[in-house]
């Protein structure tokens, strides 16, 4: 074996930069935040020998504008450098962590170390003396330039003693000096080979309780089409509910060719309005109102009156097309052709979608098709919308969603996005990356304790947390799971308050969920029987069963206490059954504190210990402490870390605590509802 004796090296680099973070696929994609989040960045960063070294941040906000330059702080023991500041603008920033060594704080250091070892310090005090003037030299401040120069000229005056020179050269005022002036352009100054991206987002991409609809069952008789202006008058509920965001699935012309009838079936009744996904009639495609709901002036009314009750509307972003579409005839080569000619609808097998024909996101006119897609969004923004719910987007090229999102946020950075993409891992992860704002997740699906932890931690502590933004949904038209068909009322209490309570995001497919249908189309299928997805549904929302007022106080609970807005914040806790849940949530600034508890099991009631770390929670082991119920208002006096609880599921599933550390009289219990 021979060795190369003269190895090809990279540009000499004395200064390593390592593990920058928040950085996502090496720079590739951006982390997300939101307005007001205080943004930490950190490295490693070190080189060879025992200079001492400093590091800064410096930023670029969605304006352009650069802020204030940040130096970093040193963690001896690890390496690691960090440095923090506040994210006050909606759109991308962009961050740059350099280094380089610190000659001063190295000379410092020397000087200090000799002093206390009893050595001489005079050649020490000479190279400080010529050090400062060279910093000087730079400097056009004259002030500062004047004051480095008199101190060069004490370090070297042999008439001051040596122990007064040393005091002077390690003196806090003048570290302070040299930091704040120099280090303007260091000789070995290192940059990390990439910048940092992070995607500011408003609050609304992380914290908001939606609620689903179709327009078209907002009538009394399901016998008849409901209207947009019918719908309009349901939208003071759905605020009273306390519910942020109002879904509408498209809104569109449906086809009449291929349209599917009652509970999916293959031929459609002539009264039967089919499937609303199925978009696209000679009345119109994706920019258009369907003639039976109304107009687009109908839609800019129900737009307007959500926004006056603090509403905001999302509308379905779903790119497919009916074979009556008037692209089919004025734009066939968008579709997937047969060589036969005939144009292929979609399949998911075994499901078939006759009525619903995808498109070729890679045909010869990728431009004119993507730019089309792209026209749809800012012609429904152009009318007030801010929040699209995106159709199956894993089915389609992501790099059209990395570009379209990408063109979308150049004008309005505040747009959200929410991938609707219940698909393999890798696939909703790099979803999340390419830009959406929140994702559907596997929530709907994990019921035990075990389950439940294993995957919320996933998506809370690991990795996941700086991209990706799960958005908990029990149900939806498509998605009735065995828990809720065979849990009933109890059942759907039970996931309403573990998805309201476990991430900031959650949402229901509203009159289903209130009236807890659980009818499935089959045995062993998760589709509803009598699916609002294929037929008119008229929904008694005044049922005095109806589980609205939970519903109500669940959402208020969670606006008024901070501790439910973040998503890091997610922490479990051993309870002596598994039938039974615990977490905790903390808002950022540690004031509001909250303990959930659940039980998992819709049938019967269970009981159990729950064991608490007090310490890690700021509690005092030897003091009692409080928590209070914000579902019953009931109050209990706890002691230790060992308490019992007891839960029925058909009255009281769950305890929504707000804990209280200090206990004296009733004049203290001030607590948030």
């Amino acid at each position: 074996m021979h060795l190369n004796p003269t190895p090809q090296l990279r540009t000499p680099q004395p200064i390593i930069i390592e593990d920058l973070q928040p950085e996502i696929d090496a720079g590739r994609h951006a982390a997300k935040r939101v307005v007001g989040d205080e943004l930490e960045v950190s490295a490693t960063i070190f080189k060879d020998g025992h200079d001492l070294l400093a590091a800064r941040v410096r930023h670029v906000g969605p304006d352009g504008v650069a802020g204030p330059v940040l130096r970093m702080v040193h963690d001896p023991d690890t390496d690691r450098w960090s440095a923090r500041f506040p994210l006050a603008m909606v759109g991308r920033y962009t961050i740059t962590v350099e280094a380089w060594t610190d000659t001063f704080a190295t000379w410092r250091s020397e000087l200090e170390k000799k002093w206390t070892a009893g050595q001489d310090i005079h050649a020490e005090l000479q190279d400080g003396a010529l050090l400062l003037e060279r910093v000087a030299a730079e400097l056009d401040v004259p002030g500062a330039r004047n004051s480095l120069r008199r101190i060069a000229g004490l370090l070297r005056d042999p008439d001051f003693e040596p122990s007064t020179r040393f005091h002077v050269g390690v003196a806090p005022e003048l570290l302070a000096v040299v930091e704040e002036h120099a280090h303007a352009s260091p000789h070995d100054l290192t940059a990390f080979e990439r910048p940092l991206t992070v995607q500011v987002d408003r609050e609304r991409a992380r914290f908001a309780a939606w609620y689903e609809m179709f327009p078209r069952s907002a009538t009394t008789d399901p016998r008849r089409h409901g209207t947009l202006a019918e719908a309009t008058e349901q939208l003071q509920r759905i605020a009273g509910l306390g519910f942020d965001v109002v879904y509408l699935p498209p809104i569109h012309p449906i086809g009449l060719s291929n349209r599917k009838g009652r509970n999916n079936s293959l031929k459609a009744g002539p009264d039967e309005p089919g499937s609303p996904w199925a978009i696209g009639s000679a009345d119109g495609g994706h920019t258009a109102v369907d003639p039976r709901l109304g107009t687009l002036a109908d839609f800019d009314r129900y737009v307007a009156r959500a926004r006056e009750l603090g509403l905001e509307v999302a509308l379905d972003y779903a790119l497919q097309c009916s074979p009556d579409h008037p692209w089919l005839k004025e734009h066939p080569e968008w579709f997937f052709v047969r060589p036969d000619g005939t144009i292929k609808y979609a399949e998911n097998p075994p499901k078939k979608y006759q009525d619903i024909y995808p498109l070729n996101f890679w045909c010869r006119d990728r431009a004119g098709l993507w730019n089309a897609c792209r026209d749809i969004l800012l012609f429904w923004i152009a009318r007030g919308v801010r929040t699209f719910r995106v159709d199956n987007p894993h089915t389609k090229a992501f790099s059209f969603w990395e570009w379209v999102i990408a063109e979308v946020h150049r004008d309005h950075p505040d747009i959200i996005f929410l991938a609707e993409a219940f698909t393999r891992p890798n696939r909703m992860r790099y979803l999340a990356k390419t830009g959406f704002n929140q994702s559907y997740t596997y929530f709907t699906w994990r019921n035990s304790a075990s389950e439940l932890r294993d995957y919320l931690t996933e998506l809370t502590q690991g990795p996941m947390r700086e991209y990706f933004r799960g958005n908990l949904w029990p149900n939806t038209p498509d998605i009735l799971t065995e828990y809720l068909q065979y849990g009933g009322r109890p059942a759907h209490m039970v996931r309403l308050i573990l998805a309201a309570t476990l991430g900031p995001s959650y949402g229901i497919y509203g009159p289903a969920f209130e009236l807890f249908d659980n009818a499935p189309l089959a045995p062993g299928k998760e589709e509803y029987l009598n699916s609002e997805k294929y037929e008119i549904r008229s929904w008694d929302l005044d049922r005095p069963d109806s589980l609205s007022r939970l519903i109500g106080r669940v959402n208020q609970i969670r606006h008024k206490n901070p501790a439910f807005r973040a998503n890091h914040n997610l922490r479990f806790h051993e309870v002596e059954n598994e039938q039974i849940i615990a977490y905790t949530k903390a808002s950022t600034d540690g004031a509001n504190e909250v303990l959930v508890v659940v039980n998992l099991d819709p049938h019967y009631k269970q009981s159990g210990i729950i064991n608490l770390p007090l310490e890690d929670l700021g509690i005092d082991p030897q003091q009692p402490f409080q928590v209070h119920d914000l579902l019953t208002d009931a109050r209990y006096l706890w002691h230790g870390p060992r308490n019992f609880v007891e839960l029925d599921p058909r009255t009281a599933p769950a305890h929504i605590f707000v804990i209280r550390r200090r206990v004296s009289t009733e004049q203290d219990f001030d607590y948030f509802l």
